[in-house]
């Protein structure tokens, strides 16, 4: 084991061209940190300060002996969630992210249209792109992803209207819930 090294201690932000994509579902998958994603992603610009927060980890359960003494853990599930807010409230894309493509139509200047309802929230692959500190590059890859929870939305005078989400990852045809690329870039 080496010493700690402090040039691999960093910091996440988004990278310049936005920090979190989306493409329909079955779209070809990045699988490196920095080759340009195709026309057939867009960005949903701005994202809240609080950023990007993967949670993935094992909930386990455990079975006990006659007399107490637990004798064996064992995982029960793994969920693999990212949740973030949007915060680009008049971005049609943004929009239909949230109710869905078929809930949304016109432009900004035109006028939009949003209808909400119970229709299931569609799959999509996710790709978020971060910044890391000594030009480094990371990119995560979720090829199966869906909108499980929607916050509540703040109309306020002194608060930014938002989309807090919540995307599952589910398990693609090799069982991975999603990937994960870093690079560091030559200056």
């Amino acid at each position: 084991m080496g010493a700690p090294i402090v040039g691999n201690v960093s910091t996440g932000k988004p990278d310049v061209n936005g920090g979190i994509w989306i493409a329909d579902a079955g779209t070809t998958l990045p699988n490196d940190a920095t080759t340009a994603l195709g026309g057939s992603f867009t960005a949903l610009g701005y994202v809240s300060e609080d950023g990007l927060v993967n949670s993935n980890s094992p909930e386990s359960d455990t079975g006990k002996a006659w007399g107490g003494d637990i004798v064996i853990t064992y995982q029960t599930e793994k969920p693999d969630t990212f949740q973030f807010t949007l915060i680009g409230a008049k971005d049609v894309d943004v929009l239909e992210t949230v109710y869905g493509s078929a809930n949304v139509s016109g432009t900004l200047s035109t006028g939009i249209s949003v209808t909400a309802n119970a229709d299931e929230a569609e799959e999509h692959v996710w790709v978020f792109e971060i910044v890391m500190r000594n030009n480094t590059f990371k990119r995560i890859v979720v090829p199966v992803g869906k909108i499980t929870e929607v916050g509540d939305i703040s109309y306020m005078d002194d608060a930014i209207v938002g989309y807090e989400l919540t995307i599952q990852a589910f398990p693609d045809s090799s069982n991975n819930t999603h990937y994960e690329y870093i690079i560091e870039i030559a200056s």
